[in-house]
């Protein structure tokens, strides 16, 4: 596979070689133009878009490359965003000159993206703080890790460089402690246990992960029950490691999807907007004290309310 890349006017051409003889278009882009191409969705846009050709003529995404065919990807030039700073309440549970730690709502996306540019947390950051670290760039600025739409909870914040290299670093090494608390369907009968499963994107849903063998990456949760309720179990999950969906896809893998979750569980809410898992606990090593500071965040009410209706005469503690 012969590849030119001339940065100037965005221009890469590929010449298909015999490895390569017989992928789909998309994913042969996809691959081979990974550093240039972060996904294979926008791939598939290019292409319709007709900025990706095969010897000078467009094609589909589903056509087969053969050896010797040129493909030409012309680049788009990025979009000049500009991120607003906007007056959104939130939960700080703890704030200094170096990071905050934040008790994320339910409904509230962490970062702008691609049509989705207002109402996110970044948003708000912008808004209450002068400084965020810039090393992910302007759309995920102070951002060093993250929790889906509709999960609550905790995450941490870096307002300068330093200390988000510092945390990158803790989240690599898994030291990092995050504890969720979830509602998982059904009874899960072992009152602990390890799920040690990779977790990759869904071969076919280009919207959800799943455990499987390849374009996976490794992945283990921790689980304890707390109480088991009417069809359902509190459990306590701890990450090790930190992959898109992970206790979603992992609990859903066992038979035990998170109740409320529509991506990977039963259509039934519960009364819920979103599936019940809950950043409880996070704890690290503060960057600049090099002391372990621990933080805690009790789930929003609809989890709680939740948990009170299934249990009725069972008694527990959250």
């Amino acid at each position: 596979m012969n590849e030119f890349f001339d940065s100037e006017n965005s221009l890469i051409e590929i010449m298909v070689g015999s490895e390569n003889s017989g992928q789909r278009l998309d994913v042969f882009c996809f691959k081979a133009m990974s550093e240039n191409i972060l996904s294979r969705n926008y791939a598939q846009k290019l292409i319709e878009a007709g900025n990706i050709s095969v010897n000078g003529k467009q094609m589909r995404t589903n056509y087969k490359v053969k050896e010797g065919d040129l493909v030409t990807c012309v680049l788009p030039e990025p979009e000049n965003l500009t991120i607003e700073p906007e007056n959104i309440p939130i939960d700080i549970v703890y704030e200094d000159s170096d990071l905050l730690v934040i008790n994320k709502a339910r409904g509230m996306v962490v970062h702008p993206a691609p049509g989705n540019y207002s109402g996110t947390l970044v948003n708000a950051l912008l808004y209450h703080c002068d400084d965020l670290s810039d090393i992910n760039g302007m759309i995920r600025p102070g951002i060093v890790h993250r929790i889906d739409k509709d999960t609550t909870g905790l995450l941490v914040v870096a307002k300068n460089n330093n200390t988000h290299i510092s945390l990158s670093k803790q989240l690599k090494t898994h030291d990092i402690k995050r504890e969720y608390i979830a509602v998982a369907e059904g009874i899960i009968n072992e009152n602990s246990g390890t799920i040690n499963l990779p977790i990759g994107r869904h071969p076919i849903d280009r919207k959800k992960m799943a455990v499987r063998a390849e374009n996976s990456k490794e992945a283990i949760t921790h689980f304890n029950v707390i109480s088991r309720l009417q069809g359902h179990t509190l459990v306590v999950c701890n990450l090790e490691t930190g992959r898109t969906h992970q206790i979603r896809v992992h609990l859903s893998h066992i038979g035990h999807p998170i109740a409320g979750d529509f991506l990977y569980g039963l259509r039934d809410a519960h009364g819920m907007t979103g599936q019940a898992l809950h950043a409880r606990k996070l704890s690290f090593t503060h960057p600049s004290s090099g002391k372990l500071v621990s933080f805690e965040a009790e789930p929003p009410i609809d989890f709680t309310e939740l948990v009170k209706g299934l249990s009725e005469s069972v008694s527990f503690t959250i």
